[in-house]
């Protein structure tokens, strides 16, 4: 259980003045030691605030992009998150770069902060004890092995909910439980793939074009986590363990939603548009005398808007650009009217004039100048943390504010096996325990 509600200030006089708050640890087994942590928390109003998940144990049995992006928004609100990974080489997403940053994986490390690392060798007899007394003690278990393999660990949700009848059991998979391709691997361009988002997406008459970043992963790992913290919710009103089940597949199909509904309405094949969507027009990346700038005309009132500021009040007027509907039927003369009226301006012009209008517009940015923006420093998402090997370290913050304070970076990425001891010494392993283990082979 949560050490505190989230909400409710920890206050302690003489820890106020240190600076941290000390709780009881998630060490529950009969007979156990009452071990220490330092609690979660923001400041708010000057007051320690736990965060939402503070107190809650997340083992996890997951690498790449889909489960770690999950345990990694699960740790940002505040979860104790154990990443179990292979010796030798841990996650495979420890070795996707370059790029790199101080000799570690800019890929791996976007995916894996507020986390411990434990390097475990599941193949060996030690090594499912160790992962069974992690899961025993654990209120969420998030796991994206292969179909079969999880029950020949026995830890499937029948053997982890035998050691655990409280459990949260969250499953990330490729294309479910059911149906015909259930047991084959799938990675996120596959589902783009697969699940349409490839043929809706770059140029009319282009070859296919994936989405340029991990989205179908990313959304999954969003899934998973909004159904964990559901999950919390059921199991701490019921007292019995959750299965929730997550797939790359069923995420790309909700990616293409509107494009289905719309297939299913009227029987035509969706096809790309660029830069612009079906069902709205004018919207879409129009060129300027040095670049492009996006313009998002979403209504009557804003094309009216669009037309004044470019000093093309006719067009307004024209009967073929009359209404939404109207203007999707003449996308292709609208187009070339509006960007034979926009070439003639710079970018930093058109945007001041659509901007002064009320026209929704924007620059279409490179990362390097996103990360330099100054919406970007006053948003706080760049969250900065001390780092013992990477001077200057930044990490994308989650993108959620809790009376207004974003979780900080409490543990920055992790070596492989970092916390191997702290770990096994939480879970009632002694130091001649682990060494022996290490010895073995079972642990790094």
């Amino acid at each position: 259980m949560p050490v505190v509600s989230f909400g409710r200030p920890i206050r302690n006089s003489r820890e106020n003045r240190v600076g941290s708050w000390l709780s009881r640890g998630w060490s529950r087994a009969p007979g156990d030691q009452f071990r220490y942590r330092v609690a979660s928390f923001v400041l708010v109003d000057s007051y320690p605030v736990a965060l939402p998940l503070d107190g809650v144990l997340v083992a996890d049995l997951t690498q790449n992009v889909a489960g770690p992006f999950c345990t990694q928004i699960l740790g940002d609100m505040g979860a104790e998150v154990v990443k179990v990974e292979r010796p030798g080489r841990g996650d495979d997403a420890r070795a996707w770069a370059p790029p790199w940053w101080g000799g570690e994986s800019a890929a791996f490390m976007a995916m894996n902060r507020n986390k411990k690392s434990l390097a475990l060798d599941l193949k060996k007899d030690g090594g499912l004890e160790v992962l069974r007394r992690l899961v025993a003690r654990a209120d969420v278990f998030v796991q994206s092995l292969r179909a079969g393999a999880v029950a020949e660990l026995g830890v499937d949700f029948a053997g982890a909910t035998r050691l655990n009848p409280r459990l949260v059991y969250c499953s990330i998979t490729a294309y479910g439980a059911r149906g015909p391709l259930a047991d084959l691997p799938g990675y996120d361009p596959l589902m783009q793939a697969y699940g349409g988002l490839m043929s809706v997406n770059g140029h009319p008459g282009q070859e296919p074009a994936r989405v340029g970043t991990s989205i179908v992963d990313m959304g999954t790992g969003m899934w998973a986590a909004l159904g964990v913290v559901a999950a919390l919710r059921r199991r701490d009103a019921t007292g019995r363990a959750v299965e929730v089940t997550t797939a790359l597949f069923e995420t790309a199909l909700m990616w293409v939603s509107y494009h289905a509904m719309g297939y299913l309405g009227d029987g035509e094949v969706p096809r790309p548009h660029g830069s612009g969507t079906a069902m709205i027009a004018p919207y879409q990346a129009f060129p300027t005398a040095d670049g492009y700038a996006m313009v998002g005309a979403g209504s009557d009132v804003l094309f009216q808007r669009l037309c004044e500021a470019l000093a093309a009040p006719a067009l307004a007027h024209d009967a073929r650009f009359a209404d939404n509907p109207a203007r999707v039927r003449n996308r292709a003369a609208l187009g070339e009217a509006l960007a034979a009226l926009t070439r003639g301006l710079k970018t930093a012009e058109l945007l001041e004039r659509l901007r002064a209008a009320g026209v929704p517009a924007a620059p279409i940015l490179t990362i390097d100048a996103v990360v330099e923006e100054p919406q970007t420093r006053a948003s706080g998402m760049l969250v900065q943390a001390p780092h013992p090997r990477i001077p200057g370290y930044r990490s994308v913050g989650l993108p959620l504010l809790w009376d207004g304070v974003r979780p900080e970076v409490r543990r920055v990425p992790p070596l492989l096996g970092e916390h191997s001891a702290d770990v096994l010494t939480t879970l009632g392993y002694t130091l001649d325990d682990v060494r022996g283990l290490r010895a073995q082979g079972v642990v790094q």
